[in-house]
């Protein structure tokens, strides 16, 4: 079965760059599943940009809400090609949002927030915990124990620079639901309870 590159769930579009996360959770539906919605997200290859842009041209765009950075991996790994087809999106007048674990800065040892301002409309972060104890067990961070920190960090400057902030978690035993709305209150982010198969 063929790879899907970009793919629509409802009023929205999914771009699927790489299969690659520095998080390995507990409840990921890769876990369970080589795909969502009939589609098969394991990728062979990375896709190109030229090669993301020719599906996003073929692509039905009837009632389309939005274009989401959202696949089988962390989109935040590949942020030059996250870029470029974000700037093309917003050429074409498309609203994008990104979905993300919020490791975007460890992963490229730099701030890189205020690089995505006027290309993502709304950062999506994957929160997950109320503490970083829970968050390490959870999510199994590459990072350790300092990537729930980071995740914090990361929000906050997204709060600086990009219109939109939703801090989410996947409703699982052992998270607290009012610890993790709190924090989301405290950042003055929006926040969004996930259930555990539901694909954003």
């Amino acid at each position: 079965m063929h790879s899907s590159i970009v793919y629509r769930i409802g009023d929205s579009l999914y771009i699927n760059l790489t299969n690659r996360c520095t998080n390995d959770c507990e409840f990921c539906i890769r876990r369970n599943s080589d795909g969502v919605g009939g589609e098969r997200l394991w990728l062979d290859e990375e896709p190109t940009v030229e090669q993301v842009i020719a599906e996003l041209e073929k692509a039905p765009t009837a009632h389309l809400k939005e274009v989401v950075f959202c696949g089988f991996g962390e989109p935040m790994m590949r942020l030059e090609e996250v870029k470029a087809i974000a700037k093309w999106l917003k050429e074409h007048g498309m609203y994008v949002r990104m979905n993300t674990n919020g490791h975007g800065n460890l992963i490229h040892g730099r701030n890189v927030v205020p690089e995505l301002a006027g290309l993502v409309d709304c950062m999506s972060i994957s929160l997950n915990a109320s503490n970083a104890a829970t968050y390490d067990a959870l999510c199994h961070p590459i990072y350790g124990r300092q990537a729930f920190k980071a995740v914090l960090a990361f929000a906050r400057e997204c709060k600086r620079h990009i219109p939109r902030v939703v801090l989410s978690i996947v409703k699982v035993p052992g998270v607290s639901i009012w610890g993790c709305r709190r924090i989301a209150a405290k950042l003055k982010a929006e926040f969004r309870l996930r259930h555990y198969d539901s694909h954003i």
